[in-house]
């Protein structure tokens, strides 16, 4: 509600996950404001809100390229053009602002300051001698929403941070060269691009890189005149058209995360995509106390550390996010010494099946969460100490080590120091876990009842009342950082399609990943997955085959059997023979396959009209 007493009736928005959620509707419901969906594919009959986000995307994409702004930093650049576009846009039919028509009063601009410029923030953290510098480098990416601070971009700890002591140098996007600074003061057209020597020619200027410069650079790119060609404004006629949503989807996979999976951390550091994710891991590290820098010990056992880096993909196969996981070296761990316990328990797919069929049974949805760097949150028992991760040294201390007070990746007991702690935490709040099942857990309030089950870091969970979803996740959140809270449709390869009715389970991404994995894509399709005249045997006088490939191509379709029991009985039948495979086994296994290639979309329903009735 806004200070003129005026309170929101009605929200329309498209059907993004963000929007479409019981935490969402359950919030809405408790102001009274209706909330209402647009088409799927049509967004313009939401268009006052799309076209608004045009604006925002625009303008962040001329404060970020402008000013040789890190792309990583786009989140901050729109909300710097949203910031201030309330504050200095005039609304349509008035000549208020947004600012003025919400908070009844007239905006002050006069700390407005230009988006990328060179600041200087007061270091009141670490303790300085009385020659270290007073203040770190940075970049101003924005204005803090909750005080009277600003958000800027710590060159030296590379993280973005609020603080009120901080002087910006606005100036500092100028060119040195005050003469030519005297030229361009006209109004003429200018772009800003790198120029660099060119033997040869005198008055070319190369095209100006797509590649974000290093953030340690001080030299500013110079301004220059330059006539534009038509092609750079009206683009290739010969070039099919493209819309703005081919445009928008591509900058959203391509721009804001690495494409590329580095081997070697040497990869990755030269790549501002990956520095951010290993910056992001670190981060976790530091908001959960999970280590402490300590001089070397000259008797303990150090452990070694090591990069591993992930593209974490959709449903669909797109990269959506860059993961750098630091780990331990826990093969140099030492039984007794290092380490003790190392058992944890892990949930089976067939557990998530009868999850989802008591889900159904009690006509209720399921919901999904992920516990971020969850083994982080473990405690060790034992003493451990592990080696400065490279490229992350510390500059005073490069022959320190860190001691763990919590687990790290890698280290034999993490998965077991996870499991206690999560299991001591659930317990602590109520719920009972499974006799049987160790990674089930239960609250029953009368008829009422919530259940969810773990997969190490991930938890699915679902209730007959919607308040004690809400009620798990708040706890969850007050003890965990969570993240990919909302309804269930992507588990353990497993693509869940919960509707009005009942819910489709399928892998049909990863059934044709396996045809193509074996090359029968182009093969033709089978109508059944076994031969109705062939009866498979030991087949002793027959031509081997190769062994590996036979037994991966088993593995591959047991997988596949969590949500194809067509195929159960065929798969079974040719495993029998993983120790001497002959050329009639192999065969029968690229039927199977064949037979998946053309009934990939094949799965598993689980309709509402089911009941807990045993019939006999």
């Amino acid at each position: 509600m806004n200070s003129n007493i005026r309170s929101i009736k009605r929200i329309r928005s498209d059907h993004g996950r963000e929007f479409e959620n019981a935490s969402f509707e359950s919030y809405c419901d408790s102001l009274g404001i209706s909330h209402e969906f647009s088409a799927p594919r049509t967004p313009q009959q939401n268009g006052v809100v799309e076209r608004k986000n045009r604006v925002l995307q625009e303008m962040a994409r001329v404060m970020l390229l402008s000013n040789n702004v890190p792309r990583n930093l786009w989140a901050e650049a729109i909300n710097t053009a949203c910031y201030i576009g309330n504050r200095v846009f005039l609304r349509p039919g008035t000549r208020n602002t947004s600012y003025e028509l919400w908070k009844g009063k007239r905006p002050n601009v006069s700390y407005f300051h230009t988006f990328g410029s060179k600041c200087y923030i007061l270091n009141d953290r670490d303790q300085l001698g009385k020659f270290d510098a007073k203040s770190d480098e940075g970049i101003f990416i924005g204005y803090a929403l909750n005080s009277r601070a600003y958000r800027v971009f710590n060159l030296k700890t590379r993280t973005v941070m609020e603080s009120s002591n901080v002087v910006i140098d606005d100036t500092r996007l100028k060119s040195k060269n005050d003469e030519e600074e005297d030229v361009l003061e006209d109004d003429s057209p200018l772009e800003r691009v790198v120029v660099t020597p060119n033997v040869g020619t005198s008055n070319e200027v190369t095209q100006p890189s797509t590649r974000v410069p290093n953030l340690d650079s001080n030299e500013p790119a110079p301004w220059v005149r330059r006539l534009h060609n038509k092609e750079d404004v009206i683009g290739d006629v010969n070039e099919g058209v493209r819309t703005r949503r081919q445009i928008a989807n591509l900058i959203s996979l391509t721009c804001y995360t690495s494409q590329i999976e580095p081997k070697k951390v040497e990869e990755a550091l030269n790549d501002e995509f990956w520095v951010l994710a290993m910056q992001e891991e670190l981060n976790q590290f530091e908001r959960n106390e999970v280590w402490t820098l300590v001089p070397r010990p000259k008797t303990t056992n150090v452990i070694g550390t090591k990069w591993i880096f992930r593209n974490k993909s959709d449903e669909d196969g797109n990269i959506v996010r860059n993961k750098a996981r630091l780990v331990a070296q826990g093969y140099s761990q030492i039984e007794g010494i290092d380490f003790e316990e190392t058992f944890a328990p892990v949930a089976r797919l067939e557990s998530i099946r009868l999850l989802l069929s008591i889900s159904c049974v009690h006509k209720f949805k399921l919901h999904q969460m992920d516990v971020k760097s969850a083994f982080l949150n473990g405690f060790l028992q034992e003493e451990v100490f592990v080696e400065q991760p490279k490229g992350f040294v510390d500059a005073h201390h490069p022959n320190y080590v860190y001691r763990l007070k919590k687990a790290l990746y890698g280290l034999k007991q993490a998965p077991r120091a996870w499991y206690e702690r999560l299991t001591q935490f659930l317990v602590d709040n109520n719920y009972t876990r499974g006799s049987v099942d160790k990674t089930l857990f239960i609250k029953r309030d009368n008829d009422e009842l919530f259940i969810a089950q773990i997969y190490v870091d991930d938890i699915v969970f679902g209730s007959t009342n919607n308040t004690k979803v809400q009620q798990f996740v708040d706890v969850m959140s007050l003890e965990f950082e969570m993240s990919l809270v909302g309804e269930l449709s992507y588990f353990l390869g497993l693509q869940i399609r919960q509707m009005h009715d009942g819910i489709f389970i399928t892998q049909a991404k990863y059934a044709k990943n396996l045809v193509k994995k074996f090359g029968l894509e182009k093969a033709k399709h089978c109508d059944t997955p076994m031969s109705t005249t062939l009866k498979l045997s030991k087949d002793a006088s027959g031509k081997s085959v190769e062994q590996t490939l036979y037994r991966g191509m088993i593995g591959s379709l047991l997988y596949l059997t969590a949500s194809r029991p067509d195929i159960s009985f065929s798969v079974g039948v040719c495993a029998r023979y993983q120790a001497d495979p002959k050329e009639s086994h192999l065969s029968s296994v690229k039927r199977i396959i064949r037979y998946v290639n053309g009934t990939s979309n094949y799965g598993i329903w689980y309709s509402f009209d089911t009941n807990a009735s045993l019939w006999l």
